[in-house]
């Protein structure tokens, strides 16, 4: 690892040589249950047949041809047209980029376009990757500090507090949230807060973004998140599990919105790699397999398996939605002690940047109940270690 870049001065440094469906496994055959499924990205598990089928199979045909836009290539039209079906009638234009940043980076400026404003409304604890722009409106001043200066016009509202509402205004070009927020540790928003939200930017003209980049694709009981709280955005960002284990992203708004990328100037909005094709065949693959097994609609019955076979005294709260959990424990110490003695024991799990006395359970969705009840056992068994 000597020439690698590292995030941090404390990785992980789990060797892993190869992996398959729930399950990693390292040099010496150690099998290790993926319980955060590479951070919402594996939501087939590992080497799914049919997506390894579909990358192979393309990879034959052609890689990269002409920068994105330009050629009409099957993997990408399928995979849009696929993907607008699952979702509501306006969204009905679909971006491809390579990854979530990128998404938030593209909806950012689509907002801006469309509007003609620049003053954007996200939200405290928020995170949407780490590129300047999705920097700019991450909600953690401690993460973004040491890159300053940033974006201008950017507000912080509370996450759930309707009195924040007031600061989106006729010169908000739009208001970025995570459906459900992921790094501040799976916060569900309120019964009623996103159908104020929406009304609010309805009323002002601002742009609604929604970013589904962990929690959308099946990950809580729905396929997408949003579908649980009676609204629609007006732009939404993918990324990660879009892309069946294959780097892919994506920013999705009605015609008459993202149409205005492409003129004035003409190129407002490019990318060489974006939308490739053997990822977005990957994708389409990974798109059918998780409608064909009705994976979504599996994740609620399973998440609710996790809650009713994890029963420890230093278990202090359990929350979240489907297959997007929060664990609590007492402090950061001993999610870090937990997290080390449950590696040793066989699972993968984290906490969360910016909620650091808990961790995340989010596996691939096809994990079965068998090995709900086999990953609870190593929970409890790392728990008694602590």
């Amino acid at each position: 690892m000597h020439h690698l870049a590292q995030t941090s001065v404390s990785p992980m440094e789990l060797e892993i040589t190869h992996a398959r469906g729930i399950y990693m496994y390292g040099p010496d055959d150690q099998k290790y249950i993926d319980l955060i499924s590479g951070v919402g990205v594996s939501n087939l598990g590992h080497s799914h047949p049919a997506v390894v089928k579909a990358v192979k199979e393309q990879s034959e045909k052609y890689m990269h041809l002409m920068v994105y836009g330009e050629f009409i290539q099957y993997p990408q039209t399928g995979l849009a047209n696929e993907l607008t079906r699952c979702l509501p009638a306006p969204l009905d234009s679909v971006y491809f980029v390579n990854s979530g940043s990128e998404a938030i980076e593209g909806a950012l400026k689509l907002a801006k376009r469309f509007t003609g404003r620049y003053k954007i409304v996200a939200f405290q604890n928020a995170y949407h990757g780490s590129t300047h722009g999705a920097l700019s409106v991450l909600g953690n001043q401690q993460q973004s500090r040491a890159f300053r200066p940033l974006l201008p016009g950017i507000s912080f509202a509370r996450f759930n507090n309707p009195a924040d509402l007031s600061l989106i205004t006729e010169e908000t070009a739009c208001v970025l949230l995570e459906t459900i927020q992921g790094e501040g540790g799976i916060v569900i928003p309120d019964e009623h807060y996103l159908k104020l939200l929406r009304q609010k930017c309805d009323e002002t003209g601002a742009l609604l973004i929604l970013d589904e980049i962990q929690c959308g694709m099946g990950r809580t009981g729905k396929m997408f998140a949003f579908e649980h709280y009676g609204i629609v955005p007006d732009i939404l960002a993918l990324a990660k599990s879009l892309g069946g284990g294959m780097p892919l992203g994506a920013f999705i708004a009605p015609r008459s919105i993202m149409g205005t990328l492409s003129y004035d100037p003409p190129l407002g909005h490019i990318t060489t790699f974006g939308g490739h094709p053997v990822s977005c065949a990957a994708g389409l693959a990974a798109l059918k397999i998780t409608l064909d097994e009705k994976l979504p609609a599996l994740a609620e019955h399973k998440g609710n398996l996790f809650r009713e076979n994890l029963s420890h005294p230093l278990i202090k709260n359990i929350w979240g939605k489907g297959l997007f959990l929060g664990v609590e424990l007492e402090n950061f110490e001993m999610i870090q002690r937990f997290i080390s003695i449950a590696m040793k024991n066989g699972l993968v799990t984290d906490w969360f940047l910016f909620k650091d006395n808990a961790f995340r359970i989010a596996p691939p969705l096809i994990i079965t109940e068998e090995q709900i009840s086999e990953a609870c056992e190593i929970i409890h068994m790392s728990l008694d270690q602590l």
